[in-house]
């Protein structure tokens, strides 16, 4: 069974950083395009940043630096100068192809929470 577990979530003043981490465990063949998109309350889901697995990035917020380990299939987002309009749940999604012969499928992660309060 194929899951996207996110870590590093959690409370932090405005100003601060945090650093969110996500690893695809699971039999999988290969990984894609991975990213973040974050969803605050009453607001639509959105695109933060993704990388392809050559390491092309695309950016919604330049405050943020998304990398990627495809060794340990693991994408980071270290999220800088956070403001409280960052709050929201951050959810990580991979494209993912469970054998050499299947199709590519999108997975999600259930996301961790970023409040940032003072």
């Amino acid at each position: 069974q194929v899951q996207l577990v996110e870590s590093g979530g959690g409370l932090v003043q405005p100003g601060g950083s945090l650093r969110l981490s996500c690893e695809v465990s699971g039999s999988i063949f290969w990984v894609g395009v991975m990213g973040w998109y974050r969803q605050a309350p009453g607001k639509q889901r959105e695109l933060v940043a993704s990388i392809t697995r050559s390491g092309s990035t695309n950016y919604a917020d330049g405050r943020f630096t998304i990398s990627r380990d495809n060794a340990k299939n693991t994408v980071y987002l270290q999220m800088n100068s956070l403001k409280p309009e960052d709050t929201a749940v951050y959810y990580c999604n991979a494209d993912i192809q469970l054998t050499s012969y299947s199709d590519t499928v999108h997975y999600w992660g259930r996301g961790t929470q970023v409040t940032v309060s003072s």
